[in-house]
Parts: structure tokens; sequence; C-alpha cells
């Protein structure tokens, strides 16, 4: 059975039901088989689907095709319909589209107009998934909410708090992504992937017969249809009646030589070499996008290597926020490799992290987070 609710249309709160265990069900290989996991287990399941973006929106950027490699999408609505009829649970689609536009979509928008680059994966798992999918599986009785994320999460005996940790299968870790994971969300939640392999999940949805147990992965932003980010930009800025106006300006050597012009900042990223709109003669890259004076920095590939950073919205998960420098690795990046540094706490939720040996690329609008071997110790956003 597959119901579709708003939020509010159930009730506030009902008595919790014995083991039961609500899936975050993405249509998905890796959530599927969470759900086949837990009823292995004995536990009572229902699936919960989010829908996110209306896909008939802006439709002059859809093509001529399905679109390939999104997450979210109604054919993904429609797989995790046919994994719960498979496996015999009831589901639910729950319509979030208002919040997902209102704290990923807009922001993301503003992000790149204001020379930053967002991670809108990061703000959909803190700021809509996981508060609302907590809320509605305590309205239909489940006490915990399952997804398919590769982490793990344990309770340390000694401090009383739950940790989020790296999944044993490191190529497959998505903990960078789930730092803004409350203590809260934490100890309702469950990662039923993280110490598999990936390899491992295809071949338990393959045992139990799934259909999506050969469905290839999800890459690209779930509404960006042409994976064209740009293009969405400007398209859902016309959408929304303010249509982008001139945004050209200059590109200058750190000096301040003006070389180029650009056609935008929201087209421009920290580290970015190609599609700079100019020969150089020798390789150049974006070293800083200066809103102020709508102008894009560029030079020497040195030049991007940066030793200190600070944070904001920090979240101290593994640990409470300390009272001096803690020892450690950061990522700035999702494929970044966790990197020797110190953080230190700093007043307004703040963060810096010094690193052992200069970074490339440090760019404001992704994340930095650090991390004591396999123990997320702390997020924030890069300033």
């Amino acid at each position: 059975m597959t119901t579709q609710v708003q939020l509010d249309s159930l009730p506030v709160v009902v008595e919790t039901k014995p083991g039961l265990i609500a899936v975050a069900m993405s249509g998905g290989v890796d959530s599927s088989t969470v759900a086949a996991l837990l009823q292995q287990q004995g536990h009572p399941v229902v699936g919960l689907t989010m829908q996110l973006w209306n896909q008939r929106r802006l439709p002059e950027l859809q093509g001529s095709g399905p679109a390939q490699h999104r997450c979210c999408s109604l054919d993904d609505v429609y797989d995790a319909k046919r994994v719960a009829q498979h496996l015999s649970f009831p589901h639910y689609v729950v319509n979030f589209e208002e919040q997902f536009e209102e704290r990923v979509v807009r922001p993301f928008v503003q992000q790149y107009l204001s020379g930053r680059t967002p991670i809108a994966c990061t703000n959909c798992n803190t700021d809509v998934k996981f508060v609302p999918l907590l809320r509605m599986a305590r309205q239909i009785g489940a006490e915990r909410l399952a997804t398919g994320h590769y982490a793990r999460i344990r309770k340390n005996p000694e401090t009383g708090r739950y940790e989020l940790l790296r999944a044993r299968d490191d190529s497959k870790d998505q903990s960078y992504f789930l730092w803004g994971l409350t203590q809260e969300q934490l100890s309702r939640s469950d990662f039923p992937l993280g110490e598999l392999t990936k390899e491992e999940v295809r071949n338990l949805a393959r045992n139990v017969s799934l259909p999506v147990a050969e469905k290839p992965e999800s890459m690209e932003l779930c509404f960006v249809p042409n994976g064209n980010y740009v293009q969405f930009i400007h398209a859902y800025a016309r959408a929304e009646g303010k249509p982008l106006a001139d945004q050209e300006g200059e590109i200058v050597t750190e000096d301040g030589t003006v070389i180029g012009r650009h056609t935008g900042v929201h087209n421009y990223t920290i580290g970015q070499r190609k599609g700079l709109g100019f020969a150089a003669g020798k390789p150049v890259y974006v070293l800083a996008i200066d809103t102020e004076t709508n102008r894009i920095v560029v030079g020497d590939d040195d030049a991007l290597r940066t030793a200190t950073l600070e944070i904001e919205g920090v979240n101290w998960i593994s640990i409470a926020g300390p009272g001096g420098p803690v020892r450690g690795q950061a990522k700035i990046r999702h494929k970044h490799e966790p990197a020797a540094a110190t953080i230190e706490a700093l007043p307004g939720n703040r963060a810096r992290i010094i690193f052992e040996t200069p970074q490339r690329a440090v760019t404001p609008g992704q994340a930095a987070v650090f991390y004591a071997g396999d123990r997320v110790l702390a997020g924030g956003w890069i300033r």
C-alpha cells in the first residue's frame, strides 16, 4: 500500500508500536536494502519517501528523454513503491516540496550568486530530511528512523554522547554530509549499511530479489534536470520574476591587472581552471570571488594553498565543544583526503582549523568536517 500524505495531516502523537522502524526510502538500492535487512531482523517496517521537487517545473531545462542518475525523481518514488509492494509493508509518499525549496533550492541559488559554492545534499540532510522524517516516524508509531547512508552511529558509555563515525567502506562513506545532525537526531536514527560494502549491499538486494538490485547510483542534483547548475540558476530566477540582470565584470590578477571579462560570479568556483573565457598563455586558476567589486581574481596554482580557515554554524557531534585545541584530521570537500590539522573553538559558534600542510582550494560555502580517526568531531561551513 502506498499513500501520499501531507505532514500536517497526520496525528501529532500516537502510541509507539513495539519494534516499528520507519525507513527513508529514496527508491535506490541502498535504502531498499535497509528495509529488507530490518525485515530479516524481525522488525516491522514502514517506508517513507519524500516528494521534494515538482519535476514539471522549469520545463525549458528538461531534455527529450528521462533524466538519468538523479535522486528523488518521480521514477524513484515509483521504485520505492515497488520495493514496498515486493516486501509487503506500508509505504507513504510525503510532500516536502515547500520545505525543500525554502531550505535547499533557494539558498543554493543565493549562495552561488553571492560567490559561494553550496552543498545542497548537506542542507537537505540537515534542514529537510531528518527533522520532518523523524517527526513523521513518531506520528505513525515508529520511534526510530533508518536510512541508507553509509555511516555509523554508536553511543559512548563514558560520555553518554552519540558519536557519528565513518563507514567501514571508505569509498562510500557519507559522514561528510551528516555533520549537522544533533544528538537527538542521532539517538533516534539507524544507519544499517555502515558496516557493509557496496558490493555486499548489492548481493543482499539480489538475494531477496529486490526490483532495484541492479539500479545505478544517483549522482546529480535532483532539482537540476540537465545537470547544468548555471542554467538552473537563470531559469529559477526568471520563474521567480527576478531575472538576472547584466552580471558581467572583470577578471583580474592578484595585483589588480585586468586580463579578461566574466559573465557572472555564479559561473565560477575556487580552484576552477577551465571555462574562464580567455587564454592566459599559462594555466591560471580562480583564487577568489569578490562580489563587492564583481571581480574574479585568478593566479597560479601555488596561490590556491592555505593552512588556516574558519568555519561557522559549527556543530560539535561526538564531543562537546572543547576548552582548547584538538588535534585530528579535516576534510574540506567530500572527496578531499583528510589532512592532519588542529581545531580551536571560537566565540559565536565558529571554529578555526589549522592544517599541518597547506591545502588546495579552500572554498567558501563548502563544509569542513573534522575527524579523530573514524569519529566525526565537528563540522561547519567554510567562511
